[in-house]
């Protein structure tokens, strides 16, 4: 019996509320689209003339950022360099941590101490960004100054690690979920094939779970990219060219500092918002590649 014959025999009222609910679906489906197209149309329209008018080549590869300026200079390579590098940064440094502590929750950990770890897990997700800059700033850059003899603690080291921290509970629970999935029989013949339990882990469960995995990771990146308010605190917040010990602005704390008192309709807000613009493409080119990547991964 098909699927077409089946519904037809339904009660009216089931079908009705089928019905229904499949147009509810579609209304959902199409907003979320028209979200979409709404924010990429209004930073193109309200971005491209900046770059038009300051020239594509200096806006995106200038290496000087003076808006205030007598003759304004509208570069945003450091920006661009001091994102991809934090979040490079905290990649490296939150993956390995926030996988492997999914390996102990899910496979490891006794129940009791698992339902601990994970409440934290999920406090640690609850706590408002501001609190981890605040914490960042007064525990963390005076720490890294005093031990590395610097003039001035915040830098694209601390913006990383709180990065890296903030990252954590997403890679956690998502990794920890996909774990969780895996069908206990594979677990089972591998024990059975004389495979330690740490073997199996990490040679049966783990694979089978990459998807999930790979994509708390794409999450975190997600997370990781758009993060300002704890960031501007802790980085410094200076336009120079990136340094791991340097005080550095991001894209997304370039928009957050200058936004309040750019005049509307300047050219000054009008490059910010082209800095949204190249914040939501690079946002969007990672999505693209990662994907097409595990795609590719999955196929194979």
């Amino acid at each position: 019996m098909s699927q077409a014959e089946a519904v037809k025999l339904q009660p009216r009222p089931l079908r009705v509320m089928e019905l229904v609910m499949k147009l509810i679906f579609l209304i959902c489906g199409l907003i979320s689209v028209g979200f979409v197209l709404f924010i990429s149309l209004y930073l193109i329209v309200s971005g491209l003339p900046a770059i038009l008018t300051i020239g594509p080549v200096e806006f995106l590869f200038g290496t000087t950022w003076a808006s205030t300026a007598a003759e304004p200079q509208f570069g945003i390579l450091p920006f661009i360099l001091t994102s991809v590098y934090g979040t490079a940064g905290a990649i490296v440094l939150g993956v390995p941590v926030g996988f492997l502590a999914a390996v102990f929750l899910s496979k490891v950990a006794p129940k009791r101490i698992s339902r601990v770890i994970r409440t934290a897990v999920e406090l640690l997700a609850g706590i408002p960004s501001v609190v981890y800059g605040l914490i960042g700033m007064m525990v963390l850059v005076p720490a890294v100054r005093e031990l590395f003899h610097l003039p001035d603690g915040a830098s694209l080291f601390c913006a990383m690690i709180v990065l890296a921290i903030m990252i954590l509970p997403t890679i956690i629970s998502v990794s920890e979920t996909a774990l969780n999935a895996v069908p206990k029989e594979y677990e089972e013949a591998s024990l059975a094939l004389g495979a330690t339990e740490i073997e199996t882990y990490f040679r049966v469960s783990v694979p089978a779970a990459k998807s999930g995995i790979a994509s708390a990771v794409v999450m975190g990146i997600g997370r990781a990219i758009g993060e300002a308010m704890a960031i501007i605190m802790v980085a410094g917040n200076v336009a120079n060219m990136p340094s791991l010990f340097a005080s550095v602005r991001f894209l997304t704390t370039a928009i957050t500092s200058e936004m309040s008192y750019a005049g509307v309709g300047s050219l000054q807000q009008q490059a910010l918002f082209s800095i949204g613009l190249v914040l939501f493409l690079f946002i969007m080119l990672i999505n693209i590649l990662l994907n097409t990547f595990l795609k590719g991964k999955r196929e194979k």
